[in-house]
């Protein structure tokens, strides 16, 4: 349904502009579905977790971020995330993964929260904790939240954990303000500035009138902002 405020004509300029921006990033169904199925890197929480981890600190996703999780994962010695909680960070074996304090305390951070929820809840695994997490995390009230809470992370993190575990959202970065306030003027309707809890809403917004979902808009954001060899190389892993 489009949003209230959008007359019909307008409505159909912006779904045709978004027609073409979506035909530029066609993988960005398929990853929009991962993330409503919890399903990305195999279904496992600890490499999603290492993923949103690692993007805190602004590595490059495709360049930086997908090799690392993919050498932890090699790496094979820790498994869940339980077994993360309680990793040393200074060991020699865990160094070369995290020569960024701060992206091991919000790996860790988060790790012990929904270690400590799925013991709560009594939820049959750690997947179920993600995404129980996910469902009741409001961006809201994301600094107030015992994830918000943790060092390292901001509203974009918050956000793109909580699209891994299940929530149809975006995650507000520079590269998603970019891309949908190109869509806006492309479309001839003024994209002024919001915060990134109002950019939060204006992607949902986007979405009603043009047929998208937000989880799709912003893969598309993050795929058309690369070359595409960069991307098909990690298609099958994500």
């Amino acid at each position: 349904m489009a949003h209230a405020n959008m007359d019909k004509s307008h409505q159909n300029i912006l779904r045709e502009v978004m027609d073409g921006y979506m035909v530029r990033a066609p993988g960005a169904r398929a990853e929009a579905d991962r993330c409503l199925a919890v399903s990305r890197w195999g279904g496992n929480p600890l490499l999603m977790v290492l993923d949103v981890a690692f993007t805190s600190v602004g590595l490059g996703y495709f360049r930086s971020v997908v090799p690392a999780v993919r050498h932890f994962c090699a790496w094979g010695k820790i498994c869940t995330l339980e077994e993360l909680q309680s990793a040393d960070a200074d060991a020699d074996c865990l160094r070369k993964f995290w020569k960024n304090r701060r992206s091991w305390e919000v790996a860790r951070g988060i790790a012990s929260h929904l270690v400590e929820l799925q013991k709560e809840r009594e939820l049959h695994c750690e997947r179920d904790a993600l995404a129980c997490w996910a469902r009741e995390a409001r961006p809201e009230t994301w600094k107030d939240d015992p994830v918000g809470r943790i060092r390292g992370v901001g509203l974009g993190t918050f956000q793109y954990l909580r699209m891994n575990g299940g929530v149809d959202t975006v995650m507000p970065d520079k590269i998603v303000r970019r891309v949908v306030g190109s869509i806006y003027r492309d479309a001839g309707m003024e994209m002024k500035e919001y915060s990134d809890l109002d950019l939060i809403e204006k992607a949902k917004e986007l979405g009603q009138a043009t047929g998208y979902r937000p989880l799709e808009i912003c893969w598309m954001c993050w795929l058309i902002s690369v070359a595409g060899p960069s991307r098909e190389k990690v298609d099958a892993v994500l």
